[in-house]
């Protein structure tokens, strides 16, 4: 799941100074020596400036987040739902699976407590969304998929031309599908769940989905230390998946404001475009808006900005296969290197450069 470490709240500023040389990059590093474990799409001015294995399907992790993100800013744009409901609580804590989420829902729930947003045990529903991106709540996340309905937001991925992509389901609900019975050996749990096309997989999570919803015993049944490694892979593995070449060209619709209705970029603004909120970042930039997530195994991020002088870039990188001490190096050098593309014209070239290579 996506670490509230992962998540990025502003880009650092840094004193980048211009340079006879480039020094080397550790995420540019790892993607030169590990192409097998890494993909990446980068637009610059409606130019594909640098790609590798952009046609490869891998699992998004939290980034497919994107997705509800933007039928919730559709539905709220044409008044379907009102971002001003109040949600209770406890609606959401249905979904909220202790130490599956990194600490991001009572994360989440600290800094609206801190905003006084939350008020009699209740939250705006725009709250809700917001929580879902900047906090990556999962406990949202598998909310708003009621909320908005689960064919309408896999409706988008026809709509968008987001081919190929697999179903969007509730990724947490998936977990139930691991529990290890004592009657079951491991092997045994996951070669039925192997044998699972992608749509009878999200079918069976959306059925777990609802119990969760409707209070059943079951989040009360789990138990993650019965979740193995192997279990932890496969649902990895499993994830909603799409290539960064379909996600760069989302980032795209959502940075050029064209393709929805301007009530809908309105809300997704608030959304997705949460580090404009950070004066220093809306030095630089008209608009910025990113997603990421991460799994044990996983780490993705997609991302879009305008910078003041009009210049467009569109981002997706993703890795899998990774070790756990890969993910944590790479996510802590994600910051300096998303503000490299953004501002070192220098760095673009080199890093175009070395994928061609």
């Amino acid at each position: 799941m996506n670490k509230r470490s992962i998540w990025c709240c502003i880009f650092l500023l840094c004193s980048w100074g211009a340079t006879a040389q480039v020094p080397t990059d550790p995420i540019l590093q790892f993607i030169q020596q590990n192409p097998e474990k890494s993909a990446v799409y980068l637009i610059r001015n409606d130019s594909v400036v640098a790609h590798l294995n952009e046609n490869k399907l891998m699992p998004l992790a939290s980034t497919v987040k994107l997705m509800l993100a933007i039928e919730f800013a559709k539905q709220a744009g044409a008044g379907i739902i009102d971002t001003a409901r109040r949600i209770p609580l406890s609606d959401l804590e249905k979904f909220h699976i202790r130490g599956t989420d990194g600490n991001a829902h009572p994360g989440w729930l600290q800094y609206e407590k801190s905003k006084g947003h939350v008020e009699n045990d209740s939250i705006a529903l725009m709250h809700v969304a917001r929580g879902m991106i900047m906090f990556s709540s999962n406990a949202n996340t598998e909310y708003l998929m009621d909320v908005l309905g689960i064919d309408q937001i896999n409706q988008n991925l026809s709509l968008l031309q987001l081919h190929p992509h697999t179903p969007v389901y509730p990724i947490v609900a998936a977990l139930f599908l691991y529990q290890n019975p004592k009657e079951k050996k491991e092997e045994q749990v996951l070669k039925a769940i192997g044998k699972m096309s992608d749509q009878d997989y999200a079918r069976y999570c959306y059925q777990l989905h609802l119990q969760l919803k409707n209070g059943t015993q079951l989040k009360e049944s789990f138990r993650p230390f019965d979740v193995t490694l192997n279990m932890q892979k496969m649902w990895s593995d499993r994830l909603p998946a799409s290539t960064v070449r379909m996600y760069a060209r989302l980032a795209n619709i959502l940075n050029q404001r064209k393709y929805f209705s301007p009530a809908a970029y309105g809300v997704l603004a608030r959304i997705t475009e949460f580090i404009m909120e950070n004066p220093a970042n809306a030095g630089f930039m008209q608009h910025a808006g990113m997603k990421g997530g991460s799994t044990g195994t996983v780490l993705t991020k997609c991302m879009y900005a305008t910078l003041q002088d009009g210049t467009t870039i569109e981002l997706a990188y993703f890795f899998n296969h990774l070790t756990f001490k890969e993910v944590n190096q790479l996510s802590a050098q994600m910051n300096a290197f998303e503000l490299k593309l953004l501002t070192e014209p220098d760095f673009v070239r080199t890093f175009a450069d070395a994928l061609k290579k």
